[in-house]
């Protein structure tokens, strides 16, 4: 045991926790104690304390589009949460603060500068959040999920933090090997689902002859599983429908073509993967960032970049029937040759070298 403490910050959304869960179990292996700050509530609040690690809450959120109300409250909740955030910085007695996104990591950086905790951050996004902008000029070490963000001797790019399944699952050429029949088609929605896919999605199937369509998957978030069902019901298409994928890295392995969104981590662990993938950003992401996520991997020939409002059931249809596997493999591989596949070890390392004596 090492006997030292980091406290991860992040929260909001699974393409920050998920990264901050890597980097925390990679952490612990090496013998750190890891807590981790987010809101109360929250996602974080759910997924990370049955993970094993101690979880601290502070109270604040985003103002973006919340109203001129919540922007004049901003001084006082921020005076709030930064209170907050230094009692549990005086009371865990980090020896690194890892931020990874999300509006908690604001208040803890701040805390953790000024009272000379070193402070590592991870930007997961082509385009870096607020928080992440700004506490780029304080923090000891900056690492970055794709090339050319928050330019600057201290920053390094290293692609995300991944889970371990994603690294774990053969290669391309390895896994197409051998497939015939129908193509398999994966459709992910995310936590939340995507309800331009969940309709789009049913209607191109059903523009396809019967002998030709795919094998699919379709996950779609909990609430919106029931009017998926009815969706293909409507389309007259069968499909597996789920609320959640457990094993997101087989379940990408296994499919020929991927259709989702171009959130930072779902971009990355394709190209971890090596699959073939329709990119539709969502269009009311902050300053667009999916759609330049998505180009780092379709500006490489690997995947198609379609924006929500051309996605239409005829043009899927249409790549579902044109497009051999072999093309598909060609995409997939494309995608592998862009990964990058030690940024964990790489955040953790940089933790340990700050908390040496």
């Amino acid at each position: 045991m090492t006997g030292r403490t980091a406290l991860i910050m992040a929260g909001g959304t699974g393409g920050h926790i998920f990264p901050g869960l890597a980097v925390a179990e990679e952490l612990r292996a090496r013998g750190w104690r890891v807590h981790w700050l987010g809101t109360p509530g929250s996602m974080e609040a759910r997924i990370v304390p049955p993970q094993g690690f101690a979880f601290e809450a502070i109270d604040f959120s985003g103002v973006r589009g919340k109203g001129l109300a919540t922007l004049l409250l901003l001084p006082l909740r921020l005076l709030r949460a930064l209170a907050q955030a230094w009692g549990v910085l005086r009371r865990v007695r980090p020896d690194v603060v890892v931020g990874l996104g999300g509006y908690v990591t604001f208040p803890g950086g701040l805390v953790a500068a000024a009272t000379g905790r070193p402070l590592v951050l991870h930007e997961q996004n082509s385009v870096p959040g607020m928080a992440n902008r700004l506490l780029a000029r304080v923090a000891e070490r900056v690492f970055t999920a794709f090339p050319g963000v928050l330019a600057g001797r201290r920053t390094q790019w290293v692609g995300n933090p991944l889970r371990a399944a994603f690294l774990r699952q053969p290669a391309p050429a390895e896994r197409f090997a051998g497939r015939s029949g129908p193509l398999r088609l994966l459709v992910v929605g995310g936590s939340l689902g995507a309800r331009a896919l969940n309709e789009i999605v049913p209607q191109a199937l059903a523009l396809v002859p019967a002998g030709q369509r795919p094998r699919v998957v379709h996950q779609s978030g909990a609430t919106q599983i029931e009017q998926l069902r009815a969706n293909y019901q409507a389309a007259g298409v069968e499909a597996e429908l789920t609320p959640f994928i457990e094993d997101t890295a087989a379940a990408c392995a296994e499919a020929d073509l991927i259709v989702c969104r171009a959130g930072a981590s779902t971009v990355t662990e394709i190209a971890a993967v090596g699959a073939a993938a329709v990119f539709v950003p969502f269009p009311f992401a902050v300053d667009d960032h999916q759609s330049t996520n998505a180009r780092f991997l379709t500006d490489a020939g690997a995947g198609w970049l379609v924006p929500q409002d051309r996605l239409t059931p005829e043009w899927l249809a249409q790549l579902l029937q044109e497009t051999p596997r072999a093309t598909l493999l060609q995409h997939a591989q494309r995608a592998h040759a862009m990964r990058k596949t030690q940024a964990t070890r790489e955040v953790a390392m940089a933790c340990e070298e700050l908390a040496a004596p």
